[in-house]
């Protein structure tokens, strides 16, 4: 529930109560600030509350972003604050302030809200101020003022102004130019009809997996038909972001749902695909796991060079200052948004090559593109990284170590050796590790010793680089190293097996495995932690993983490894969901609202 308190009596002919109502709240009404501070104390304490001066002259979608955006435990625009139940107590507090500087003579009735916005903040509440643009929202102090208020408003077009900022504020060329002209009606028309973000977000996953089997028919119409649903999926992905700009319908469930469902839509897209090729006589497995494997990875580097700097100190650098530079130029922008590959350009390219083209190729050219925008990213990330000078905080260390996914192996070897940490930089036993398992399974005889062995050094340099807290310049890199090389041993290995079955199987797995590793790292972007410490302990950590499967592959035959890991797969992707489905739709965790460049 909301309640807006509305302090004095709105001019006649204002809308502002009605304006109130449209947004959802229930109005009352009080005479000044000590019948305001009456008036919340007998408001429930798990409701929503807004001051509100009745002399407020402005838009409604200025209202609406001052008084109703959930991901903020207070906001406010001139002459409206809104509190969340977590500020309820604070706002109470700054209300009765207010009141007494009433007494004193101190503050006018038409501007208690904005006093009491202004004590919120003075005790160190922080309140959310929306940037308005060309949207009104004042407090005038005589009728003149009123009507140049009250003509700004009518000179404003405030309709286009939701639709244009319904929009993300960056977005890929394929997204802008292609998709956000038109999808934005879409959400406004799905605003229209009380559709929620979830609903649509929901709609894009059915769409994308019944595009998925469409591929796998291995049939040129169905290739077509799902190429066109696959773009059609994309819309409505759009769409829902759009959604909850438009009407500020922001959810927990909201952030979870979309930060998941992209994933799942695209990887079993790729399944669709790898079928769809198999009926047609061709195995194209491998190429499917390999693409989810780069593509995961290239998330990690994302995700790990941004947790490293998130509030790093002293955190300047040449390269980004020319990266900064070639924002400012128009062309360029464009160039480098597609060249990272995103969402829009990487699914519109899927969506073509799957209709003209067979799943071999579509996968030829996406393991390409994706391997250049790696390259390009990694490396930048990379430049940044040694030419910055910053003070990287625990904060960062700790979620760099999470990100790890350590698990009880790991943290045995790293007690046991690290004074070995001192020898070499942590990025570097990570590295080495990873490639000494990945190659040895790779070139050995499947079900022999040797893969096990490269285990056994990889859990050992797995622990010394955990060792010490990931401060160093180019530690956010061991993180998509572990991830390269866990992917990786489970891809070479089952290629190995040479049964049918064992590349799907290990498909599973990796997406499993990806799915808790994506559901950590939004965890940590919402500022609730990792996951507990028993799930990482129950599937093992990367490097117990990686042990398991090389010892189930040297101790069972090739038909019995592929029904073990699908075993694993399917526990894995047991405990891991559940874990996370309990958190997201039970913790009251705060919503993740990602404007940043997608990927």
């Amino acid at each position: 529930m909301s309640t807006a308190i509305l302090i004095g009596q709105p001019a006649p002919g204002s809308t502002l109560e009605g304006d109130l109502r449209s947004l959802g709240f229930d109005v009352r009404i009080a005479t000044d600030a000590a019948d305001a501070g009456s008036l919340l104390a007998v408001i429930p304490g798990d409701d929503r509350v807004a001051i509100v001066d009745a002399r407020f002259v402005g838009h409604v979608h200025a209202l609406r972003l001052g008084l109703t955006d959930p991901r903020f435990d207070a906001s406010a625009v001139s002459g409206a604050v809104s509190a969340r139940p977590p500020a309820r107590p604070a706002l109470a507090l700054a209300v009765r302030r207010a009141a007494e500087s009433t007494a004193r003579g101190a503050v006018a009735v038409g501007s208690v809200a904005d006093t009491v916005a202004a004590v919120l903040e003075d005790t160190d509440v922080a309140v959310h101020r929306p940037e308005l643009g060309s949207l009104v929202a004042a407090v005038p102090a005589d009728p003149q003022a009123g009507n140049e208020a009250r003509q700004a408003v009518a000179a404003v077009d405030e309709e286009a102004i939701r639709l244009r900022s319904a929009v993300k504020s960056r977005d890929g060329f394929f997204t802008t130019f292609c998709i956000s002209p038109y999808s934005r009606y879409i959400a406004r028309w799905c605003a229209r009809r009380g559709l929620t973000p979830n609903q649509v977000t929901t709609a894009s996953l059915f769409t994308a997996l019944i595009a998925a089997g469409c591929a796998a028919t291995g049939t040129r119409g169905g290739f077509v038909a799902a190429g066109a649903l696959l773009l059609f999926s994309f819309v409505l992905d759009c769409t829902d972001g759009q959604l909850a700009r438009y009407s500020l319908q922001y959810s927990t469930l909201g952030a979870w749902l979309d930060a998941t469902f992209d994933r799942a839509k695209e990887y079993a897209y790729y399944a669709g695909l790898a079928l769809g090729a198999a009926r047609g006589g061709d195995d194209v497995w491998a190429l499917a796991l390999g693409a989810m494997v780069l593509q995961t990875c290239r998330h990690v580097v994302d995700f790990s060079f941004n947790e490293a700097n998130h509030d790093a100190t002293a955190n300047t650098s040449p390269t980004a200052a020319l990266s900064d530079k070639l924002d400012s130029v128009g062309w360029t922008v464009w160039v480098r948004r597609m060249i990272v590959l995103p969402i829009g350009e990487r699914w519109a390219m899927i969506a073509v090559l799957t209709a003209v083209t067979t799943p071999r190729i579509t996968f030829y050219v996406l393991l390409i593109g994706c391997a250049i925008a790696a390259t390009y990213t990694t490396a930048g990330r990379v430049l940044r990284s040694l030419t910055r000078k910053a003070h990287r905080t625990d904060r960062a260390a700790q979620a760099l170590a999470d990100l790890t996914d350590s698990g009880p192996l790991a943290q045995v070897f790293a007690r046991a050796l690290k004074s070995a940490a001192r020898l070499l930089p942590p990025p570097v036993y990570a590295f080495v590790g990873g490639v000494v398992v990945v190659t040895v399974s790779a070139l050995t005889d499947f079900g022999g010793p040797w893969p096990v062995v490269a285990a056994l050094v990889y859990c050992v340099t797995s622990g010394i680089a955990v060792s010490r807290p990931l401060k160093g310049a180019l530690d956010w890199l061991v993180p998509p190293f572990f991830r390269a090389a866990e992917y990786g041993t489970f891809l070479v290995l089952a290629a190995n097996s040479g049964v049918n079955g064992a590349l799907p199987a290990a498909f599973g797995l990796v997406a499993a495995v990806a799915y808790h590793h994506y559901d950590t790292v939004y965890r940590i972007r919402g500022n609730t932690g990792a996951p507990p410490h028993w799930l990482v302990r129950a599937i093992g950590g990367h490097e117990g993983r990686v042990l398991v499967v090389t010892v189930v592959a040297a101790l069972l035959n090739n038909t019995d490894f592929t029904v073990a890991l699908t075993a694993l797969a399917v526990a894995v992707a047991l405990v891991v969901l559940v874990e996370s489905i309990r958190f997201w739709v039970s913790s009251g965790a705060p919503a993740v609202h990602d404007e940043g460049e997608p990927a």
